[in-house]
């Protein structure tokens, strides 16, 4: 906005910054129903896809840094057709009263990775129901591949710098991973049933070669090694590594959360920082709108124009009308007209 405020003022005409805040602040308020009916869908999920990334906010003379948490209901890889939807939060630190406190009524199967904020979610007895773990193996291979990147070496090498070391066992752990992914590739849209069918064999043989596999190189490194805190990282989450095996509703990687929030790190470098909480949660606002229309391959400016223009007259019980997955263009001027 204060970039905004200077384009304005070059072209002769001055807007106070407070005066744009403003009027961002009176389109979420506009938007809120929406964004509530959007909550509402997401929570509404039979497994949820989680993540966060941090974003500064402004603080007397410095940046304190928040945090932006995300929750995406994607049912398409395992053939449901719910529309698929994002919801964003915003807080001003990483405590796990925020996680726990967004997903205080759900129930369902959270894929995430290993923050420790989520495991109140994931005891025995909650209330209202439980919470099952599903680990994200993506996260599992980024430390092996660390380790393993051919290609780096080859990139390294051919401008004369010096080459990583590279580890033969790193190097297989990534081409054990890697054929999991092959085979999920191939089943992705299928029914959760057809999944686990599939997974059964050849995957669960796979994936029992491999624990036996990290046991045995584990048994052989030292505990410090690099190696063996990236294999204590999935051994010690088994259960939760594993339980696409059991559940077809389950994905291998938690990529669906990380490609919701790709947008928020080239967004930091233009807004460089949240000017308070209150534009924190706004931007949590819009971003849950933004990408949720993207996500329904919906072109968010034509969206939002629409809906901008014929909101406050519409009848409040067909809302659902204006949402992302419902709207085609000019269809809510057109049924405020009707």
């Amino acid at each position: 906005m204060n970039r905004q405020a200077e384009r304005y003022a070059l072209e002769g005409v001055p807007i106070a910054l407070s005066t744009m805040a403003d009027a961002v602040g009176s389109v979420c308020a506009s938007l809120d129903p929406l964004l509530r009916l959007v909550e509402a869908h997401v929570m509404a999920a039979e497994r949820l896809h989680a993540d966060d990334a941090t974003v500064p906010v402004l603080a007397k003379g410095k940046t304190d840094t928040a945090r932006c948490w995300i929750y995406v209901r994607d049912d398409r890889p395992f053939g449901g057709t719910a529309p698929p939807a994002a919801m964003f939060y915003y807080s001003r630190d990483r405590k796990g009263e925020h996680p726990q406190g967004h997903l205080a009524r759900y129930a369902g199967i959270l894929q995430a990775d290993a923050y420790d904020g989520y495991n109140q979610l994931y005891l025995a007895g909650r209330q209202p129901g439980p919470i099952r773990e599903a680990a994200c193996w993506v996260h599992a291979r980024r430390p092996f591949f660390a380790m393993a990147d051919i290609e780096e070496n080859a990139r390294l090498k051919a401008t004369g710098k010096k080459e990583i070391p590279l580890s033969p066992i790193a190097v297989e752990v990534v081409r054990r991973i890697d054929a999991l992914f092959e085979i999920e590739r191939s089943i992705n849209g299928r029914s959760a049933e057809e999944r686990v069918r599939v997974r059964q064999r050849p995957t669960r043989p796979l994936v029992e070669d491999f624990q036996v596999y990290m046991r045995e190189r584990l048994a052989k490194l030292s505990r410090g090694h690099n190696l063996a805190k990236a294999f204590n990282y999935v051994l010690k989450r088994w259960a939760s590594f594993t339980l696409f095996l059991e559940d077809g509703r389950v994905c291998l990687s938690n990529n669906a959360a990380e490609r919701g929030l790709r947008g928020i790190a080239p967004g930091r470098k233009s807004w460089l920082f949240c000017g308070s909480d209150r534009g924190g949660r706004r931007a949590a606002s819009m971003y849950s709108l933004i990408v949720t229309a993207k996500m329904n391959d919906v072109d968010p400016q034509a969206w939002l124009t629409d809906i901008l223009a014929c909101i406050a007259a519409h009848p409040a019980h067909r809302l659902d009308e204006l949402l992302p997955w419902n709207w085609t263009p000019g269809s809510a001027i057109a049924a405020q007209a009707a």
